[in-house]
């Protein structure tokens, strides 16, 4: 006979803030907010990408940025540079946003002021991957020098995303980088995701990018 109990758990362990982010996701809409979570490695362009992305849609959206980070605040002082209004998010040394601090954060940049807000979450594949933040869509940033087996080795992030934008193809030149067998192994983890390849630093592919973005942002916000 056993002395102890076992004992199955069969509800997610993010239950709770899978509620959360589908009550800020119902509030967004109501609201007319779209909210875009931006995911990527450290490097891979991702405020580079903002900045571009800011340039070409400043003058169709008003535009705020929430710049996640366990420290520093580079990023929002890089991205208030642009004239878009920017605050930022000290994780207190976790690695990922969850909905419930999205929510706070949208708070305090009063996000009722915008029609679009991006959140660019802290920077690596895995936790980010895992939480729910209540966003309108989910994008990633992977650059080149990263390498095309990404979607292989950090499957999640890649079947969570509706958008990947594939960054600093201006450097292919220099990387073993493998266009077809990236856009392979993306679709066969996520089939509806739309992939962009582009270079942030010379605008290559920056303006369907931001075609796609119109589109759900009109869309969500109609």
């Amino acid at each position: 006979m056993k002395d102890f109990k076992v004992i199955e758990l069969k509800k997610s362990v993010f239950e709770n803030n899978d509620r959360e982010a589908d009550r800020l996701r119902a509030k967004l809409r109501e609201n007319k907010l779209f909210l875009l979570n931006l995911m990527s490695s450290p490097g891979s362009g991702k405020t580079t990408t903002l900045k571009a992305t800011i340039a070409r849609l400043k003058d169709e959206y008003r535009i705020g940025v929430m710049e996640a980070d366990i420290d520093s605040d580079v990023d929002a002082q890089t991205i208030s540079e642009t004239g878009a209004k920017a605050i930022q998010l000290h994780t207190g040394g976790m690695c990922h946003l969850d909905a419930g601090m999205t929510e706070q954060g949208l708070n305090n940049i009063n996000s009722d002021e915008f029609d679009f807000v991006v959140l660019e979450n802290v920077g690596n594949l895995v936790c980010p991957a895992e939480f729910d933040t209540g966003a309108s869509k989910n994008a990633m940033i992977l650059s080149v020098p990263e390498g095309d087996d990404k979607p292989l080795k950090y499957p999640l992030m890649f079947s969570i995303c509706d958008c990947v934008l594939i960054n600093k193809i201006d450097t292919k030149s220099v990387f073993d980088f493998d266009d077809e067998a990236v856009v392979q192994r993306i679709k066969k983890l996520n089939p509806n995701a739309e992939i962009f390849f582009i270079s942030a630093k010379n605008g290559t592919g920056i303006d369907a990018w931001c075609d796609w973005l119109r589109k759900e942002i009109d869309a969500w916000n109609k």
